[in-house]
């Protein structure tokens, strides 16, 4: 039996520490087997014997591989729709956790527009903020719905969205993913522990099932830490004030 396990995937199980943060030129390492007697680089398969340790120091570097798309690096000519679909494509593929997962696509960006979560492009095009926004989009919708996306961005597009506020939105979003990446080292010490924990686990179990039970305990603790935040994070949202349809007509009628 063959089960292959994607580092990446571990990462993600811990996403709402590190919702806006992806993975450029990661090294993905695939462990097959319960025995971890391979891995696969790229498309080549190198026979070794990995142990627990090891899949820990490699969940670790990975983290030190964490980065952002930053807002110099975003097009400062605004884009039409099969422009942005490429751009965010290139930017964010190592975060897929499957080669053939979409990143952005025009059904996509259309139905962000249709449920509010994106204001309209102006003549078929999307500038530096749209791009902003739709980055923001593509992380939160991992773990919120629809309608709690909408509440969240709703006060930032309606205050810092193409306005001559002292807060422009590419400074919004530079600072909070900052914040974000200075949270790495805290977000390292908390892996260490739960896999720590888990590694205590089943002491009783013979090893070709240890193996596996560990690891599952420490996908649990992982599971449990994002289901505790994720409900932390809804309980924020509900405490903003809800859009005002009403308002949200007059503001397409301005447009």
């Amino acid at each position: 039996f063959v089960c292959p396990l994607v580092v990446s995937i571990i990462l993600q199980f811990s996403s709402p520490v590190i919702p806006f943060l992806h993975l450029k030129k990661t090294l993905n390492i695939y462990l097959l087997s319960y025995s971890f007697e391979y891995y696969i680089i790229g498309s080549e398969v190198i026979p070794m014997t990995i142990d627990s340790q090891n899949l820990l120091e490699s969940i670790l570097e990975s983290l030190d591989r964490i980065d952002y798309i930053h807002p110099e690096d975003i097009p400062g000519i605004d884009l039409y729709m099969d422009q942005v679909t490429t751009f965010m494509d290139s930017q964010l593929k190592s975060s897929k956790r499957y080669e053939d997962d979409k990143i952005l696509t025009k059904t996509m960006i259309n139905n962000y527009a249709k449920n509010r979560l994106l204001p309209p492009p102006e003549k078929k095009k999307y500038s530096k903020e749209h791009m902003l926004l739709l980055i923001f989009i593509y992380y939160f919708k991992n773990i919120l719905s629809i309608s709690d996306i909408q509440n969240l961005l709703t006060p930032l597009t309606d205050k810092y969205f193409h306005t001559d506020h002292a807060f422009q939105l590419d400074r919004i979003y530079d600072e909070v993913f900052c914040l974000e990446k200075e949270q790495l080292e805290d977000l390292k010490k908390d892996l260490v522990q739960k896999y720590q924990v888990s590694e205590q686990t089943f002491p009783d179990a013979s090893d070709e099932d240890k193996q596996f039970l560990q690891l599952f305990s420490f996908i649990c603790l992982l599971s449990f830490d994002v289901y505790m935040k994720k409900a932390v994070i809804e309980r924020l949202v509900d405490q903003l004030p809800k859009p005002d349809p009403k308002h949200d007509k007059k503001k397409k009628e301005t447009t």
